[in-house]
């Protein structure tokens, strides 16, 4: 597996990140287990996780995806084979989110015990905070990276403005800057990353890192109808890409798939990783199956008309 670097940083990660939200979510901790280790084994070492996964589940606090990574951490010893990435700021509890930096030191210390690490690869503000001033949010990261507990750190749901002011302020002052952008970003989601986030992040050196890579699933093309949604956790979700637009980008799909005796997720995400500064697509599986799926897209290569293809079904 090739591997590419992170941004302006030391850190080598295969072309596809594994999205830890699933932990403690759809797949229980032995079945996380299982998954985590036929990911060490075929080398895709970039695992994404935040503080809040997943606090959306009926009975779960946050914190579940980060502890099941570290039980395993602990139990496999593979902790030197993961670029790790966690991201922090999204509300976890009363008084528990935002980007302060007292904030932000009390939650790495809860997600480096929860991670049972004593390093972060990747630490990153999940969703900008208006109220704190950037330079305060930016101080706390430069302290972590100084100290060693943060290897580097990005940027998750910055529009372009604010990463605009970010990186001027971490240049002015001498303060650690964002290696890396976490955008929504997909064959169907275009326009908010690309007009105004793509070129900063290409002028920068900026490392991208997409989620809903796959629309919520909507690009693998088992959603084509309402009726395929029914009994669906993301069904409300996946129905706004039914649109003539969304029926015009998997017939694209489609056509690209057949000439690769591919499928539809792996052209969209061999589209993707085409795409400039865009690092490595977070995906997620919960079953072998799945993931074998998601990983033929590394070696998948797009012709120029393929490309030219889907990007004018989804213009």
């Amino acid at each position: 597996m090739n591997y590419r670097k992170l941004g302006h940083t030391d850190l080598d990660v295969a072309p596809l990140a594994f999205g830890g939200n699933v932990f403690g979510w759809t797949l229980d901790e032995a079945a996380s287990f299982r998954m985590l280790d036929e990911l060490a084994e075929k080398g895709l070492n970039f695992i994404d996780t935040a503080d809040v996964y997943s606090r959306w589940v009926p009975g779960n606090r946050g914190g579940e995806s980060e502890t099941i990574i570290g039980r395993w951490f602990k139990q496999s010893g593979k902790r030197e084979q993961v670029v790790l990435a966690t991201k922090v700021g999204y509300e976890l509890g009363i008084d528990q989110k935002g980007l302060s930096r007292a904030y932000i030191l009390s939650a790495v210390e809860a997600s480096l015990a929860r991670l049972q690490t004593d390093y972060i690869d990747l630490y990153q503000a999940h969703i900008d905070d208006p109220v704190t001033p950037q330079e305060e949010t930016l101080a706390a990261f430069d302290q972590l990276l100084r100290e060693g507990k943060v290897r580097a750190i990005g940027a998750s749901n910055h529009n372009a403005a604010r990463l605009a002011k970010a990186l001027a302020i971490s240049a002015e002052q001498g303060l650690a800057s964002y290696a890396t952008l976490q955008p929504l970003y997909n064959l169907y989601d275009r326009v908010e990353f690309e007009q105004p986030l793509m070129p900063l992040c290409r002028q920068h050196g900026i490392a991208v890192i997409t989620y809903f890579s796959l629309a919520s699933g909507f690009l693998t093309g088992k959603y084509r109808r309402q009726e395929d949604l029914a009994g669906h956790a993301r069904g409300g979700t996946v129905g706004k890409y039914l649109t003539d637009r969304g029926l015009r980008i998997l017939a694209a799909l489609d056509e690209v798939a057949k000439a690769h005796d591919s499928t539809p997720a792996s052209v969209a995400l061999a589209w993707l990783m085409a795409r400039p500064t865009v690092a490595a697509p977070i995906v997620s599986a919960t079953s072998s199956a799945q993931l074998e799926a998601l990983l033929a897209a590394i070696d998948l290569r797009l012709t120029a008309a393929d490309q030219a293809a889907l990007d004018e079904a989804s213009a």
